[in-house]
């Protein structure tokens, strides 16, 4: 039983890893995004509309990446498929 346990504690800090990295991934993307819209304007002041649109465009495609990985850390919490096979496995 305690390989069931140690399956368990493993998957916690390995959906903490998966949620901590997404939020680093997608912060660090929002600031690149930011930081070339306003480079962008810095060199065609006209396009600053343009520019706008296509920076919150990709700026919600950024977001859709940690829902992404949202999702499947909650899928490895509460329906853990690992811990079936080890304990089928064991023969639990």
């Amino acid at each position: 039983m305690a390989q069931v346990g140690a399956v368990y504690a493993n998957t916690v800090l390995v959906v903490g890893i998966i949620l901590a990295s997404a939020a680093f991934a997608s912060a660090f993307g929002w600031a690149i995004i930011c930081s070339k819209y306003l480079e962008g304007i810095a060199r065609q002041p006209e396009m600053r509309a343009q520019l706008m649109g296509q920076m919150l465009f990709t700026g919600g495609l950024m977001e859709a990446f940690p829902m992404i990985a949202l999702g499947i850390a909650m899928f490895f919490t509460f329906a853990n498929p690992f811990a079936d096979a080890v304990k089928t496995a064991i023969g639990l």
